[in-house]
């Protein structure tokens, strides 16, 4: 999801690739996660040409891969593609920019005027005739593209106004305020839901409070759902809407009233800061035998130090690495694709399958430094480990190049496109799947461990099971660490 002293991007213009790269990422570091309340913008920033120029830049090498789409009919003035749980913070981005306006622009064609007149005839009622006043055209215009998008029925795709559009891009800085956590959505039987109106059977759930960040201080638990902000209840709200009353300026408080299993509402009490991610955290275990690396979120920040870390642990003579993405909901998706290619030399990392069911294939970078077999890999997973996290855990699963040890993933595995409007409002929608290598879609279903370890409800740094278990399976010998093959898997 960050180093403190970064700057917000420009509101208005995302990044422009090197030159001839495909894969460029912005020179700004954004935060691979977003805070309860902060716009999500999930992972890596893909780039395509302009819309006057040649768009059949593919995402992958492969050959036999569908070529990347480019824009499809009138294209807006700059694209962001977002694959985030936008309900939990920003799980997992990817961003395009798609090019000039086209010339031709959007409009009613004559075969749906007849289908459009009650529009019409409405906005111009109320322009007209109410009495209340209030209203302004861009009020409603605003109103109806948002009910428009709202019609989807998907969380994940959202109207942005201008103000909550430039938030967003201010949120990928690397720093915000808010209370730090990731939050999510579940039916009323604690499945992973797409509801997009929170009530008895759409409950807004904390995903993962972030290391170190005034939720977690608080006491604030993955897995908490959160009825009410201050006193009101969210029943009826949005994701988006419960968002915006739980973020916050820096040094305010906020309320929320908290149900824990099966007890009673609790109210914790949170005062609001500014969140700094740290994103890669490294140490030895088994006596300097073993390489720990903690990956907190996706940044291109956090895929040079995650190299580094690996590096080191190589150097040292270390031939066992412990990956641990628990929590991790995810960030940019040039950051999973590096990170997932330090242990796969080539092939397939992820594939995408955009609306009308074409695949484009992401292959490894092809420059990985622990991509030789003799290197056993370990990864932690849990029910916070989240879009990009999914990407690099499902890609080392289906590779076969490394053991999965923990909980069953969050599942999330879409991805959303953020369009910005030539007002400066935007619209996020829903416009791919992603895939595992073996084209596994594991949205609602998760990565499933190769050897499933249940959190504790009094986890600690000394009471860890997935982590000693990691280190058990690779302190044992070599042939003892199961394989993927035959194992439980994300169909």
């Amino acid at each position: 999801m960050l180093p403190p002293d970064s700057s917000p991007p420009d509101p208005g213009l995302p990044t422009a690739p090197a030159a001839g790269s495909p894969w460029a990422a912005p020179d700004a570091d954004r935060p691979s996660v977003t805070d309860l309340g902060s716009l999500p913008p999930p992972p890596t920033e893909r780039v395509l040409a302009p819309a006057t120029a040649d768009t059949s830049a593919s995402s992958g090498t492969s050959s036999g891969s569908s070529g990347a789409s480019g824009a499809r009919g009138p294209v807006l003035a700059l694209a962001m593609v977002v694959v985030s749980v936008l309900a939990g913070g920003a799980l997992f981005f990817s961003g395009w920019l798609v090019g000039q306006r086209s010339v031709q622009q959007p409009g009613t064609p004559v075969a749906s005027e007849q289908a459009f007149q009650p529009f019409w005839d409405s906005y111009d009622t109320i322009i007209k005739r109410f009495a209340l006043g209030g209203e302004t055209q861009q009020s409603l215009i605003d109103g109806a593209i948002k009910g428009m998008v709202d019609s989807l029925g998907d969380p994940y795709s959202a109207y942005l106004t201008p103000d909550q559009y430039s938030q967003g891009l201010q949120d990928l800085s690397g720093q915000f305020e808010g209370i730090g956590a990731e939050i999510g959505t579940h039916d009323a039987k604690g499945a992973t839901s797409d509801c997009a109106t929170l009530g008895p059977d759409c409950l807004l759930v904390v995903v993962s409070p972030i290391e170190g960040s005034p939720s977690e201080k608080a006491g604030v638990k993955a897995g908490d759902t959160i009825v009410a902000v201050d006193g009101t209840s969210l029943d009826g709200l949005t994701v988006d809407g419960a968002r915006n009353k739980i973020r916050g300026k820096k040094g305010t408080e906020v309320v929320l009233s908290i149900v824990r299993g099966k007890a009673a509402p609790i109210d914790i009490k949170v005062v609001r800061d500014v969140i700094v991610s740290k994103e890669v955290i490294a140490k030895d275990l088994g006596g300097g035998t073993i390489g720990y690396i903690a990956v907190t979120g996706f940044s291109d920040n956090s895929q040079a130090k995650f190299h580094d870390a690996l590096q080191g642990d190589l150097k040292a003579g270390k031939k066992r690495i412990i990956l641990d993405l628990r929590g991790d909901p995810g960030g940019y998706v040039t950051a999973a694709r590096s990170i997932a290619s330090e242990f796969i030399k080539d092939g397939p990392i992820f594939w995408e399958q955009d609306a009308d069911g074409s695949q484009t294939e992401t292959d490894a970078t092809g420059d990985g430094i622990a991509t030789d077999d003799s290197i056993k890999l370990v990864v932690l997973v849990d029910k916070g480990s989240a879009s990009a996290s999914e990407i690099v855990a499902g890609a080392l699963q289906d590779r076969k190049r490394a053991t999965i040890v923990g909980e069953t993933s969050f599942g999330k595995g879409t991805v959303q496109q953020w369009i910005q409007l030539q007002n400066g409002s935007a619209l996020k929608l829903t416009i791919a799947k992603w895939l595992t290598p073996d084209k596994h879609w594991i949205h609602h279903v998760g990565i499933i461990p190769d050897v499933p370890v249940a959190t504790p409800a009094d986890a600690s740094p000394t009471n860890d099971p997935a982590l000693d278990k990691a280190v058990e399976l690779l302190t044992k010998d070599s042939a003892a660490v199961p394989s993927a093959a035959g194992l439980p898997r994300a169909a």
